[in-house]
C-alpha cells in the first residue's frame, strides 16, 4: 500500500476512534482523547516519510485531531470544557517529556535492548519540546477562542464555516511558532519555509475532513439528549 493510501486510512481511522470514543463515554471520552493525541504525536513525529511528493514526518493527522476534539467539546459541551482539554494535553506533553527523559537516565541492563530506541523517541532537544509546548498551548487556546468568536459572528449558524476558521488559522499558528522556534537560525530560510508548508499543508488537508465528524458529534448529542428526556 501506498504511503497516501495509509495516510487517509490513517486520518480515517482517528476520526472514527473519536467517534466511538465520544459515543462510549461522552464529555469524558474526548477529555482522554487528549493526551492520547499529544502523546503518539510526539512519538510518530520522528518518523519521516514522503507523502504527495513531499518529505513529513508523521503525526500531523493524530496531532491535528486534537482540534477536532476541542471543536465538538466547544460546540457541544462550551468553551470551559474545551479549554480543559487544553489543559490536559499540555499537562500531558510535559509528564511525558520529564518523566520519559528520567527514565532514560536509569543505566540499563547489559541485556536491554530499548534503551537506543527509546533514546530516539523521547530524549528531546530542550529547543524541540519547547517548541512543541509553545505551539500548541497558542494554537489550540487560539483554537477555542476563534470557534466561540465566529459561533458569535454568525449567530450559532454555519458550523461548517466555525469549525474550519478556527482549525485553519489555528493549525497555521501552529505549525509557525513550531517551526520558528525549533528551526530557526538551524536551516537556511528556504528549509525553513518549506519545513511550515509541507505541515501545513497536511494538516489543512486534515481540516477540511474533519468537518463532517463535528456535524456527527453535533448529532450525536442531540440524539442522546433528546433520550434522556423521553426517559
Amino acid at each position: 500500500m501506498s504511503n497516501e493510501f495509509l495516510w487517509f486510512l490513517m486520518m480515517a481511522t482517528n476520526f472514527l476512534f473519536i467517534m466511538a470514543i465520544y459515543k462510549l463515554w461522552g464529555k469524558q471520552g474526548l477529555l482522554c482523547w487528549i493526551p492520547v493525541s499529544v502523546i503518539l504525536a510526539n512519538i510518530q513525529v520522528v518518523k519521516l516519510v514522503s507523502l504527495f511528493g513531499i518529505t513529513s514526518t508523521l503525526g500531523n493527522i493524530v496531532y491535528a485531531s486534537a482540534f477536532l476534539v476541542t471543536d465538538i467539546l466547544s460546540e457541544n459541551h462550551g468553551r470551559e470544557d474545551a479549554k480543559q482539554a487544553v489543559y490536559i494535553g499540555f499537562f500531558s506533553l510535559i509528564v511525558t517529556t520529564v518523566i520519559m527523559n528520567l527514565a532514560l537516565q536509569f543505566a540499563p541492563h547489559p541485556d536491554d535492548f530499548a534503551q537506543g530506541a527509546l533514546k530516539t523517541i523521547f530524549r528531546i532537544m530542550p529547543r524541540l519540546a519547547i517548541a512543541s509546548l509553545v505551539a500548541y498551548g497558542i494554537s489550540q487556546m487560539h483554537d477555542v477562542w476563534a470557534f466561540h468568536w465566529w459561533k458569535k459572528m454568525t449567530n450559532g449558524r454555519h458550523l461548517w464555516l466555525r469549525n474550519n476558521l478556527s482549525t485553519i488559522v489555528s493549525q497555521a499558528l501552529d505549525s509557525s511558532v513550531f517551526t520558528l522556534i525549533a528551526f530557526y537560525g538551524t536551516v537556511p530560510m528556504g528549509i525553513l519555509w518549506e519545513i511550515f508548508i509541507s505541515t501545513y499543508i497536511l494538516k489543512f488537508i486534515v481540516a477540511l475532513c474533519d468537518t463532517p465528524f463535528v456535524y456527527l458529534a453535533r448529532r450525536m448529542k442531540d440524539s442522546a439528549t433528546i433520550t434522556l428526556e423521553r426517559g
